[in-house]
């Protein structure tokens, strides 16, 4: 069973279509017993870091995903999911985050670029994954965001977006997933993403 994390601060509903969309059950929950039962885990979120980071905080949530991730349970991090798996942001002020990944969250420099990034950008892929599986480099995603991820080791790097600057779009250690796009808003490639998840063993 898939669960998604419903700490008040994502697109749950539509994370949850996409996954049916491509013939997987999903359960959308709050609930500690639920989610620590599930085999993955999936954390989206919108808005900023610290906000989130207080909410997943505040449902008790957080030791949870820390705890779901050294079991090695597979988790999605989804745009500020991602975002969260790194030890702090500073959106809005200095935040901890879960600590999962090492680096920082920051603002997008101001070099003549649109803050924020909105639209359709591409991903290349630093290594294989089975999270890709089907999904040619150099493929189209939609990002909303306005904050992206410096993460401190490079192994923990799986794609690259150019965006004024070329920054860590997709990390992944272990069993542990984050996604800077949004797939649920990425047609197929973004359904294939979704499905190649609920498929890792």
């Amino acid at each position: 069973m898939i669960a998604i994390i419903d700490y008040g601060a994502g697109n749950l509903r539509s994370v949850e279509k996409a996954f049916q969309a491509v013939g997987v059950a999903v359960q959308v929950s709050s609930d500690a017993g639920l989610l620590s039962e599930a085999e993955k885990l999936v954390l989206p979120g919108v808005g900023a870091f610290g906000d989130a980071m207080e909410k997943l905080r505040a449902a008790g949530l957080d030791k949870l995903v820390q705890r779901a991730a050294q079991e090695g349970k597979p988790i999605l991090g989804i745009c500020v999911g991602l975002q969260l798996f790194f030890d702090e942001g500073f959106e809005f002020g200095r935040h901890q985050g879960l600590g999962l990944l090492r680096g920082r969250v920051v603002r997008f420099p101001e070099n003549g670029i649109r803050i924020p990034q909105v639209g359709w950008n591409q991903v290349e892929l630093q290594r294989p994954s089975p999270l890709f599986n089907g999904i040619e480099d150099r493929s189209f995603f939609y990002f909303v965001h306005s904050y992206y991820t410096q993460a401190d080791a490079e192994e923990d790097i799986l794609g690259i977006t150019e965006y004024g600057i070329r920054y860590a779009s997709v990390c992944a250690r272990g069993r542990i997933f984050g996604v800077q796009f949004h797939p649920e808003k990425s047609q197929d490639n973004g359904l294939r993403l979704l499905k190649n998840f609920a498929e890792l063993i």
